[in-house]
């Protein structure tokens, strides 16, 4: 299955190193799933490309507006938790993106 992965936070720096770190881990767990960092500002822009935002930790107060904005797309979303934010585990991403995932089926 491939899964279009969005990482949501301010400047894309944490983020970014953890999208990396997560893609490695896809290539092992789920070859097929894309994993990107985009700046909280540019997701209304590209929402539609994606399966699934998550959001740093930082932004579980906007919650609900990236769910608004993601809702007439059908897009789930999700915020990361602080352990595999903040350790950048990309391994634990995955999994966390993939459980996410089989929530909405």
């Amino acid at each position: 299955m491939s899964y279009r992965v969005l990482l949501c936070c301010g400047a894309g720096m944490s983020s970014g190193f953890l999208a990396q770190r997560a893609q490695a881990a896809a290539k092992a767990k789920c070859p097929g799933m894309s994993i990107s960092a985009k700046s909280q500002s540019v997701v209304e822009d590209v929402i539609e490309e994606y399966d699934i935002l998550l959001l740093g930790p930082h932004y579980e107060s906007h919650l609900d507006e990236f769910e608004e904005i993601a809702e007439p797309y059908h897009i789930p979303v999700a915020v990361i938790p602080q352990q595999i934010y903040g350790a950048l585990n990309g391994d634990a991403l995955v999994e966390f993106t993939l459980q996410t995932l089989r929530g909405q089926d």
